[in-house]
């Protein structure tokens, strides 16, 4: 079953209530049928929610299992047809043989067992006229007569010694933990239940929650760790000691500007956490669960004002999306993750390679179709003009009834007049070739550059028509506030966020996974 990250469900509002969700579950496999009664509703407790997590954990693994039983089946020779039935024939056609063999074995055995007394015995009394013989003989002194008769009982405690078996060893019971069958590539560690608690607070329910949700959501969270790191043990100290003095007002604001969150955006945090500090005692965890409501209102600003929410491919539709930004800001690495996901998603796409500045960028670019599985169109000469490329491409997405085409555009210095202006001839050419379709212009930004990426942003807006950025090396970078400054200086909304260098590391942004992975402990 193909699943649509564009078409993922997400959390409509940012206060999920326990119980929210509908308790009326689908039909489910037998083995899940434990965890129904945790699986309707949002956990509210510890236990709810490992009980919650081991639910889900449950359920992915029934889903594997199909896949897992074919490549048994596939693999396993054929049995014997000759050797169970000859097993059977030995058991049913000899049994009074079998017991005769056992009467003979028991009258041997107890026949044995006497002689073996007869032979201790009469041993035992040789020994003891041998011993009388001797002691006349050689008369011995007190202390060597004393071992002598201590060597001679040990001899005789061993001689009549009867071996005890060794009592088997008995494994322990499993844990509940350990009972769990591992899936492979998939751990039930403390990463899968914070990603499970994350997706049971938007509603969902533990049989529809997919092993790529659980992935992507845990390769978040340790792409951010050095953000999180540097500002929530911090901020909880701080906000623990009641109203927010000048003091703590300076330290809050040198820990957002750290992480590269802005001047305007940290104003806006700073204020709003001070009115809420004022008109209420407010401990510290509930003080920081009111910054995450902060935040993201600040994150979803964009799409109630100028941009629509969704983000996602109309499916029998030509969709063209223009991917921007400057060299070295993994534009053309995106667009080799943006067509695996969209192929995983159900898409056909195609990826129109008009870079044609950059040295080896079409090589670069074809690699990543293969790895996609997504074909490249590409001039084959050197220097030739990009526009070409995107007409032959436009043209080759709708004979082939494609239902999204990326497009690689040259990368640029947001002060170089003449490819910011090739970049609005592209955009010209889009709008007269394939007037009716979709048309999305990205910008990708390198987390890692902080601030520096906003000025590129506003450039880049002017000329292409931007309609949202993607955020790339979030995994490197301490700077993840910059997601903060691009929304509230720029009014562009986040589309897509990268957390690692793997063709599945680019994923749909969703605010409230985003601030959760941030500022959860």
């Amino acid at each position: 079953m193909v699943f649509n990250w564009f078409n993922r469900q997400e959390k409509d509002s940012p206060s999920p209530q326990p119980g929210d969700t509908p308790a009326t579950p689908e039909p489910q496999p037998e083995s899940a049928a434990t965890s129904s009664t945790t699986a309707d509703a949002a956990p509210d407790s510890t236990a709810d929610l490992l009980a919650f997590a081991k639910a889900a954990y449950k359920n992915i693994q029934e889903k594997q299992k199909p896949q897992t039983e074919s490549a048994d089946v596939s693999t396993d020779a054929p049995p014997s047809e000759t050797e169970t039935p000859t097993a059977t024939t030995e058991v049913t056609e000899n049994p009074p043989e079998v017991a005769a063999s056992t009467e003979e074995s028991a009258e041997l055995i107890e026949a044995t067992t006497k002689l073996v007394e007869a032979v201790t015995t009469s041993e035992s009394s040789v020994e003891s006229e041998i011993a009388q013989e001797e002691v006349p003989a050689a008369p011995l002194s007190f202390l060597e007569r004393a071992a002598a008769e201590r060597e001679a009982k040990q001899e005789r405690l061993i001689a009549n010694a009867i071996e005890i078996p060794q009592p088997e060893v008995v494994p322990p019971a499993a844990t509940t933990s350990e009972s769990l069958e591992t899936i492979p590539g998939l751990d039930f560690d403390e990463g899968f239940v914070w990603s499970a608690e994350v997706l049971a607070s938007q509603g969902r329910r533990a049989e529809d929650i997919s092993i790529e949700e659980i992935t992507w959501l845990k390769k978040l969270r340790e792409g951010l760790d050095k953000t999180r790191r540097n500002i929530l043990n911090q901020l909880k100290a701080i906000v623990g000691q009641g109203p927010l003095n000048q003091a703590a007002v300076a330290e809050i604001e040198a820990l957002l500007l750290q992480a590269d969150v802005g001047v305007e955006a940290t104003d806006h945090i700073i204020n709003a956490l001070q009115k809420k500090l004022r008109e209420e005692v407010t401990p510290p965890e509930a003080a920081i669960a009111y910054l995450k409501e902060i935040l993201r209102e600040m994150l979803e600003a964009p799409l109630k004002t100028t941009h629509k929410a969704s983000f996602a491919p109309e499916k029998d539709t030509l969709n063209i999306w223009l991917i921007t930004g400057v060299n070295g800001a993994g534009k053309t690495t995106t667009i080799g993750k943006l067509s695996h996901l969209a192929q995983k998603s159900g898409y056909r796409c195609l990826i129109g390679a008009a870079d044609t500045f950059r040295a080896a960028a079409v090589e670069q670019v074809k690699v990543w179709g293969q790895r996609s599985g997504v074909e490249v169109i590409a001039n084959p000469g050197k220097n030739t003009d990009p526009a070409a490329v995107v007409f032959d491409a436009i043209a080759a997405a709708q004979s082939r009834n494609t239902e999204l085409l990326l497009v690689d555009t040259a990368g640029r210095l947001q002060n170089k007049k003449n490819l910011m202006d090739e970049l609005s001839k592209i955009r010209r050419i889009i709008d007269k070739k394939a007037p009716d379709a979709k048309i999305e212009s990205l910008l990708v930004l390198d987390a890692t550059l902080g601030q520096n990426g906003l000025r590129q942003a506003e450039v880049f807006s002017q000329a292409a028509q931007l309609s949202g950025v993607v955020l790339t090396k979030l995994d490197g970078t301490a700077k993840g506030g910059v997601a903060l400054a691009v929304v509230q200086q720029l009014g562009l909304p986040i589309r897509f966020i990268g957390a690692g260098e793997g063709i599945e590391d680019l994923r749909p942004f969703s605010s409230y996974e985003f601030v959760e992975a941030l500022l959860s402990g």
